[in-house]
């Protein structure tokens, strides 16, 4: 069902993300890290659940080997645990490149139905090399289910324009939504522009905080639906009443079987991430044998197989 939209969503940024502290002994600022409540109209002060009540912390990186992995930024984390088994600079700034579309569908799942009949404007034209498309085109009409898979399964810009389009009114509003969400769960040092990833300077996050974007879309089912799904079929109306019928399929190589996953681990979801700038990345969940769920991220790796080389590395800590 949707959810309505503040009135004040534009504002709800009042103090620019840009100058957040990244260093690790300033990462949990209470005042950043919590989404503080006034308290009410008996007395000021301030209330909120525990910003890490269910999270995991990262507190000391110099615990793990910094060689494990050749990427930027790396990091492991057992959900049931509330562990962190593996850091390598959690909270410098990167781009995050196609991942950023995790937080477009948490938004769009937040703000939209499923159900709702969507009409592609000339925002999901995209011509920038090298970009990746569902095939979508102006005046097609899809369902925003169908746009969430072709958002998520072949990593579709156009399908994250027309979201941000029918969810925001415009690439900007919706970028703010983004932003607004991210200050909400705690991700301080991420900063949205647009919601596909295409690069920009100011279009930036953390492995931490990706890792707070994918815990909170994790807690909803359609999204743990979408990002399990290796191949999806859409069937859609075209400009001119005609049906067009698309198989969209899944990139990470774990779930499509071109990597072998380490054994006792299954991957149950996840998000690919290349532009020239962030280099090549990943986010993922797994499932152990015993049950036990864990979020990775692997940021900035130099090629597609030193990326699954990383991601294999740390993933394996799960069973050690």
């Amino acid at each position: 069902m949707r959810k309505s939209i503040p009135g004040g969503i534009l504002l709800a940024l009042t103090v620019s993300l840009a100058g957040c502290s990244s260093s690790l002994q300033d990462a949990y600022v209470l005042e950043e890290r919590i989404p503080a409540l006034a308290a009410g109209a008996e007395g000021a002060g301030y209330y909120a659940e525990p910003f890490a009540e269910d999270l995991c912390v990262v507190t000391d990186e110099s615990a793990f080997d910094e060689g494990l992995v050749t990427s930027e930024a790396a990091a492991l984390f057992d959900e049931d645990g509330r562990e962190v088994l593996y850091s390598k600079d959690a909270f410098e700034r990167l781009y995050p490149a196609s991942i950023t579309k995790v937080m477009t569908a948490l938004v769009a799942l937040e703000y939209g139905n499923l159900s709702d009949q969507v009409t592609v404007t000339e925002d999901a034209v995209i011509t920038e090399s090298g970009a990746t498309l569902c095939g979508i085109e102006p005046g097609d009409v899809l369902t925003l289910e169908q746009l969430l898979y072709g958002l998520m399964l072949p990593s579709g810009n156009d399908a994250g324009a027309a979201i941000a389009v029918h969810i925001a009114g415009s690439i900007e509003a919706f970028a703010d939504m983004m932003n607004a969400e991210a200050d909400r769960i705690g991700a301080v040092d991420t900063h949205f522009v647009n919601p596909h990833g295409l690069h920009d300077p100011d279009h930036y996050t953390t492995a931490y905080d990706l890792y707070l974007i994918f815990h909170e879309a994790m807690k909803n089912p359609v999204f743990r639906e979408i990002t399990g799904t290796t191949a999806y079929t859409a069937s859609y109306r075209d400009r001119s009443g005609q049906t067009v019928s698309k198989t969209w399929k899944g990139g990470n190589w774990f779930m499509t079987g071109e990597r072998e996953t380490p054994a006792g681990i299954t991957v149950i979801g996840g998000k690919t991430g290349t532009t020239q700038a962030a280099g090549y990345c990943l986010i993922m969940a797994e499932e152990a044998a015993d049950g036990g769920e864990y979020v990775s991220v692997v940021l900035k790796s130099d090629s597609r197989p030193a990326l699954y080389d990383n991601m294999e590395n740390i993933i394996s800590i799960i069973d050690k």
